[in-house]
């Protein structure tokens, strides 16, 4: 005989689940989050001429600004600019499509880093993407994004998705300003936290992940001050040189690490070095002041991610005011001494970088996650997103590590259509296993690039592109990123 089904205490039988289970909560932040883009990552607006200066999706813009007598003229600094009177050019949003200049080579859009922290928030209103104008002092801009950055965290600790938010997560505490900043962006976050006009704002900031920032310098910028000097370069180079010359937002990064060799010497460089090499002396004082009071400030609970197994230029000599750059550091004895071999040559080591910048002036402390990656990718690959994710979702790991393969890509910023390139692959010579394709950025073109060992550790592949337009090399070698860079070709005499 059966018998009837029994039931416990509280009147449930056995095996019936006295609730219902809830859905899984949301692994979001209740944080607010501000994304701070690199040099030339904000599009900007000539609000005399309503026009767009900088940022423009017209496939051809890039070819015309770089290549046409007047294309730049409108991004130069005015006098009145220059005297702190802002105002005719305004920064309207993140770039949205891929740009170029020479030496920065590849300027990539914010769309994949605007997604990964999008996925990580409460709601889209807990992101402010903080676009600004990066031909302006790092001060000036720093000032505007801790103002920007106080009213967008008040704003959405007012919002009724941060109220919901905070009742998953563990501490259940108010939500408070993370940072995410690409380059030069990671620098107007140091300056913003440490020198603003907001007292209060580090202690309001849970933290800050800088992606490839230059926080000691790089000497590209140094390069991009000198283009034209010496040999010819093509004309962009040039065309840069002349905006560059006016923009405070450059000299602020020149290095300021020894790097300036000099027979048996090495040193930093001075407001009058600046001058030599084709840098504004005033421009260059005004940097360093703000640098030396900067540099006693550290970031709160700060994450670098860093560029590594790229060729990256490290140190210079100036020849008859002409910069050669080489890809070798020096480095100092914790007493501040240079570190030199037993015949008291100076030593020299080669650190490498991102292709921009080299990893010791990007890693302040050794707290880095390193990733073999372009300048342009920190920001874009999914490698970086990871730890971008990760770090947004405060988990202890923090992505996977450098890309197992590390290896180094290196291409030309500028080529002519028809005419043969090279691409180099550092890290090995052994092309199994790894492709590489060239594409239009605007169009239908795509071509793979056969890899050959050309040099002991090293694959090149020769290659060419029919026309005028913005191009995407990428790698693939199965790691957990690709390596890309982005190269323009385009005539190198002057168009009107």
């Amino acid at each position: 005989m059966k018998q009837p089904p029994q039931s416990n205490a509280a009147g449930h039988r056995p095996g019936e689940q006295p609730y219902s289970l809830p859905g899984l909560s949301p692994h979001t932040t209740q944080d607010a989050v501000v994304v701070v883009p690199g040099i030339m990552g904000s599009e900007l607006y000539d609000t005399t001429t309503n026009t767009v200066l900088w940022g423009l999706a017209d496939p051809g813009w890039l070819g015309r600004a770089w290549t046409k007598r007047q294309g730049l003229a409108p991004l130069h600094l005015t006098e009145e600019e220059k005297a702190g009177q802002t105002g005719r050019v305004k920064a309207r949003r993140l770039l949205h499509t891929p740009a170029w200049s020479p030496f920065l080579r590849g300027i990539e859009p914010y769309h994949e880093l605007l997604t990964t922290v999008a996925h990580c928030v409460a709601h889209p209103d807990a992101i402010l993407p903080f676009a600004y104008d990066w031909r302006l002092p790092v001060a000036t801009n720093a000032k505007q994004l801790a103002t920007a950055a106080r009213e967008h965290l008040e704003a959405w600790r007012r919002h009724p998705a941060h109220t919901a938010a905070r009742k998953h997560r563990v501490d259940e505490r108010e939500g408070r300003l993370v940072f995410i900043a690409h380059s030069m962006g990671g620098l107007l976050t140091q300056a913003a936290l440490a020198l603003g006009p907001d007292s209060g704002l580090a202690a309001a900031t849970r933290g800050v992940m800088t992606l490839g920032t230059p926080f000691h310098g790089a000497v590209m910028a140094a390069s991009i001050l000198n283009a034209g000097q010496g040999a010819p370069l093509p004309l962009p180079h040039g065309k840069l040189k002349a905006l560059a010359a006016t923009m405070p937002g450059v000299h602020d990064l020149l290095p300021r690490f020894p790097c300036l060799g000099e027979g048996l010497t090495v040193r930093r460089l001075t407001p009058a070095d600046v001058a030599d090499l084709g840098g504004d002396k005033d421009l260059a004082v005004q940097s360093q002041t703000f640098y030396d009071e900067l540099r006693r400030h550290t970031l709160p609970r700060h994450r670098a991610v860093v560029g590594v197994s790229q060729r990256t230029l490290q140190s210079l000599t100036l020849q008859d005011g002409v910069v050669v750059g080489s890809e070798h550091s020096f480095r100092e004895h914790t007493d501040g001494e240079l570190m030199r071999d037993d015949h008291g040559i100076p030593r020299r080591f080669p650190v490498s970088g991102d292709g921009t910048v080299h990893k010791e002036s990007a890693a302040p402390t050794r707290t880095v996650i390193p990733f073999a990656l372009q300048h342009g990718a920190l920001a874009s690959g999914e490698a970086a997103m990871e730890a971008v994710t990760s770090f947004l979702q405060e988990d202890e790991h923090l992505g996977p590590g450098q890309a197992a393969s590390g290896l180094g890509l290196a291409v030309p910023d500028f080529v002519t259509p028809n005419a043969p390139w090279e691409i180099q692959l550092t890290g090995t010579d052994d092309p199994a296993g790894i492709t590489c394709t060239i594409a239009s950025a605007e169009g239908d073109f795509t071509k793979p690039a056969r890899l050959y060992a050309d040099d002991e550790d090293a694959l090149t592949a020769r290659i060419q592109v029919p026309d005028a337009g913005l191009y995407r090399v990428t790698v693939e070698a199965g790691g957990p990123a690709p390596l890309t860079q982005l190269v323009l070709a385009g005539c190198s005499e002057e168009q009107d």
